[in-house]
């Protein structure tokens, strides 16, 4: 498995340029209903991955589409990591009893499993910019429908840790924009970052939260897939990224930072606070309606130099997840055997 060109966002974007598969659009466009709208109706084409490179009120480009077709999961993640992950699966069923021989057979499969995990540098571009305090109403949050209950992050990255072991989710969970110090947070207590948040809450304890925004397709992928619970999330993107992932020591403490990150949002999640959250315009086109959930109140964030806001638009199929769906289930469906 040789590593990745596609280390960040925009690594992803040039490629997808240099395969004309992505539209500049210069002209002003507004993240209040028009880039939503723009989106729906080129997705319904078939048509390319978008860049506003000029977007009203924010000084932040945004791009969406990024994985509306087949063709450009494919040119995202190739093949090679489903060939790894079945290579995996018949390691697991046939190298018992172990012996020398079956290990010396499989030894390429070991070789590139060590490139697979995090490596921490010393640097990286998410530290380029710094806001504390910071102004949420900065980032070019969309707004997709009418009767949604205000901006959101459609693309939202959630990175937690158990309070006790101390083991990492990666999640998407809907994130919609409160003011410019606080979120809601949508969480399920049977999904990874909600129990989490469980867990935390029955000690009295706020929950550590960072939101990342754009980064390697590869970690904007993890966060979607329905892994076991015991398989981390971030391990998934090293595999995805065919190398290890960079990580970087946040200078004011708490969780590390994906370090080629275009935003990292930081702060903590306090136990028994709740706050009206929605409604939103979700899929197979119906609101889930307005309910009390939890409150991520953000202490700081960081952001790359020019660094670019990835969404996407959640509505009646198909829409971007139907392509990541097919993918997920091509590159997973070997580790869920039938029965």
């Amino acid at each position: 498995m040789s590593i990745s060109r596609l280390h960040d966002l925009r690594s992803y974007l040039d490629l997808l340029q240099r395969e004309n598969e992505l539209l500049i659009i210069e002209e002003e466009v507004d993240p209040f209903l028009e880039i939503a709208e723009i989106h729906r109706r080129v997705i319904h084409r078939q048509g390319p991955a978008l860049l506003f490179t000029h977007v009203k009120n924010s000084s932040f480009p945004v791009t969406t589409n990024l994985f509306g077709t087949a063709r450009r999961l494919d040119l995202a993640f190739g093949r090679k990591p489903q060939q790894f992950v079945r290579d995996l699966v018949r390691l697991a069923e046939s190298i018992m009893p172990l012996s020398l021989a079956k290990l010396w057979d499989n030894r390429g499969f070991f070789l590139e499993g060590m490139k697979i995990g995090l490596k921490t540098v010393k640097n990286g571009p998410i530290l380029e910019n710094f806001q504390s305090p910071p102004k949420l109403s900065s980032l070019p949050m969309l707004t997709s429908w009418h009767s949604d209950g205000g901006p959101f992050v459609t693309l939202p990255l959630v990175y937690t840790e158990h309070p006790q072991t101390g083991a990492h989710n990666l999640g998407m969970y809907r994130i919609q924009q409160h003011n410019d110090t606080t979120t809601g947070i949508h969480w399920q207590i049977h999904k990874g970052g909600g129990n989490h948040y469980f867990e935390a809450e029955k000690r009295n304890q706020p929950l550590p939260l960072t939101l990342f925004i754009g980064g390697p397709p590869a970690l904007m992928l993890s966060a979607i897939a329905p892994l076991p619970e015991d398989l981390p999330e971030l391990i998934l993107t090293s595999l995805l990224l065919g190398g290890k992932l960079k990580m970087v020591n946040d200078p004011q403490g708490g969780h590390r930072l994906v370090a080629n990150a275009e935003f990292a949002i930081k702060g903590q999640v306090p136990p028994h606070l709740r706050h009206p959250e929605g409604p939103f315009g979700d899929h197979y086109g119906y609101d889930s309606l307005r309910h009390d959930y939890p409150v991520f109140q953000v202490s700081h964030l960081y952001h790359r130099k020019d660094a670019i806001y990835p969404a996407t638009v959640v509505g009646r199929p198909r829409q971007e997840d139907f392509f990541i769906g097919d993918y997920l289930q091509d590159l997973l469906s070997p580790s869920f055997p039938w029965s």
